[in-house]
């Protein structure tokens, strides 16, 4: 390369950096500042999971997935919790007793006050949960509700679900408590967290500490959190130290704080899968053939190994193998381009016109394979498997948008891929819920297999572990012997921040990040 070459290439990356800079500091109030006060400590947090895609902008816990945000950063929380196991602990609700299999009685937390100072009674619990049941899309499903009633600091709730199933829901983040006698303004939920929201848009969300707690003061005086959905930018903020704490790194930048004082990584495994939906209403879809070709023409373990570089592990079901969850005897086709070209022509698709790719009847075999870009890893997986499905000889066309829902509603897919935590409640039922039952709200393939429905009935009725556990089995067996989904891989979080950070630690439950202790 000559100089002058190597010259203007120089330019242009330090014009790059100038400008990916200011840009930044729009953003999150300055490059190379902590402080948005002199003297108060701020926590700069840079995330791609927040935003319209992920369907979580914004902190009202009774609208979509809008809950994960308000958990996540510490403005709103639940009567129970998980811990690292995944156990169900006392949070709001410091205690509980079975009253029968179907109805709990809890102990809402004595002197708790929402951050507006308004105390927590059970009767504003009750109100809670009555607007979330009149509002969300899954929370009655869910938890099934059949009645509620407040008495002081106890509530009761009967359910037509096991209660011991409830209080895994009870934990979901829409579960999380906020005071709906009070309307909010600009979006802001007045919660019990340690933090409290004073503004929030689809990009950002600005918090102050809760001076009124009810755990103890926040160390934090607030913490700014900036929604930065490309992987170098993000790096390059943390690296100038334009943020403090990252999350959803390009997995290429790892490397690039490891083995170093100046940062500290957290990981850990969760229920976090990437997925591949079939769509059942398209015409191509149907032949059973098709989407078991395309499922064998899927290389796992070199996106888990290679592409993820390590971060993810090879899925077979949609639940990961270090849970108890993923305790499962699954049989799925594995990765094999030659018995896929084989199953094809068996079912009738042929190269005829020598372009490369088999068709059928005169019709060409092409995949319109949807998927959305907030992820970082979706693109690259859409990308991994138009590769590998053009050695098979079917022809896929890409459309990564986070315009993703409006084409899910005119149906101009054949496959839809996505990232989804299966067990964030750790509890089985809820990965079917949301995604495999025929009503259930993502379930963006169509796919009805009544005897689906049938074991989700029995699994409503059944609290003995065991018995819960062999209908997963059979009914995580039937989806993969329908073909309905492949499940590509699971995710580790990471998060990577400054090593003056110190109490933000990834979950498995990929939902709780801000505390009172989180500190700098």
């Amino acid at each position: 390369m000559g100089l002058q070459r190597r010259a203007q290439l120089h330019g242009f990356w330090r014009s790059m950096i100038i400008m990916m800079c200011v840009i930044i500091g729009v953003l999150i109030g300055g490059c190379g500042s902590n402080d948005t006060a002199a003297g108060s400590k701020i926590l700069h947090y840079g995330t791609t999971a927040y935003g319209p895609a992920m369907e979580n902008a914004g902190l009202n816990p009774h609208e979509s997935y809008q809950g994960w945000s308000a958990v996540r950063y510490g403005v709103a929380e639940t009567l129970v919790r998980f811990n690292d196991a995944m156990e169900v602990k006392p949070w709001l609700a410091d205690s509980w007793q079975f009253v029968d299999a179907h109805t709990v009685k809890l102990h809402i937390r004595d002197k708790v006050t929402f951050s507006n100072g308004k105390p927590l009674t059970a009767e504003a619990v009750k109100a809670n949960f009555e607007d979330l049941l009149a509002v969300h899309n899954r929370a009655p499903k869910d938890l099934g509700i059949q009645a509620m009633h407040a008495d002081g600091q106890y509530l009761t709730i009967r359910s037509a679900n096991p209660a011991t199933v409830l209080l895994t829901y009870l934990a979901d983040p829409y579960s999380a408590i906020i005071d709906v006698s009070e309307k909010p303004k600009d979006g802001l939920y007045i919660g019990t967290g340690p933090f409290k929201a004073t503004k929030v848009t689809e990009k950002s969300v600005s918090l102050v500490r809760n001076d009124s707690y009810w755990g103890g003061k926040p160390k934090l005086d607030g913490v700014e959190v900036v929604r930065i959905t490309e992987g170098d930018t993000l790096t390059m903020a943390l690296q100038k130290g334009d943020i403090d704490v990252a999350q959803g790194l390009p997995y290429s930048s790892l490397d690039l704080f490891k083995d170093t004082k100046a940062y500290t990584i957290s990981s850990m495994p969760t229920s976090r899968v990437y997925q591949v939906a079939f769509n059942f209403d398209s015409p191509a879809m149907q032949d059973k053939a098709v989407r078991e070709a395309i499922a064998m023409s899927i290389d796992k373990t070199q996106f888990a190994d290679v592409l993820l570089k390590g971060n993810g592990l090879a899925a077979v079901g949609p639940f990961p193998s270090n849970t108890a969850l993923g305790h499962m005897k699954l049989t799925a086709p594995a990765y094999n381009i030659e018995a896929a070209k084989k199953l094809l022509a068996d079912a009738g698709y042929r190269d005829t016109d020598g372009d490369g790719y088999v068709d059928k009847n005169g019709r060409p075999l092409t995949v319109r394979w949807l998927t959305y870009t907030s992820r970082q890893e979706l693109p690259v997986l859409a990308e991994a498997a138009q590769a590998t499905l053009k050695e098979v000889g079917i022809k896929v066309e890409v459309n990564a948008t986070d315009a993703y829902r409006s084409v899910l509603k005119q149906g101009n897919y054949d496959v839809f891929a996505k990232a989804f935590v299966t067990a964030p409640t750790g509890e089985g039922s809820y990965y079917f819920k949301t995604n495999v039952l025929a009503d259930a709200v993502d379930n963006v393939g169509h796919y009805n297999n009544p005897r689906i429905q049938e074991l989700m009935a029995q699994l409503d009725q059944t609290t003995e572990p065991a018995v819960r556990q062999a209908i997963f089995q059979e009914m995580t067996q039937t989806v993969l012997d329908d073909a309905a989904f492949i499940y590509v891989a699971h995710l580790k979080m990471n998060l990577v921040m400054k090593h003056k950070v110190v109490n933000f630690k990834a979950s498995p439950t990929d939902y709780y990040e801000l505390n009172k202790d989180v500190d700098m």
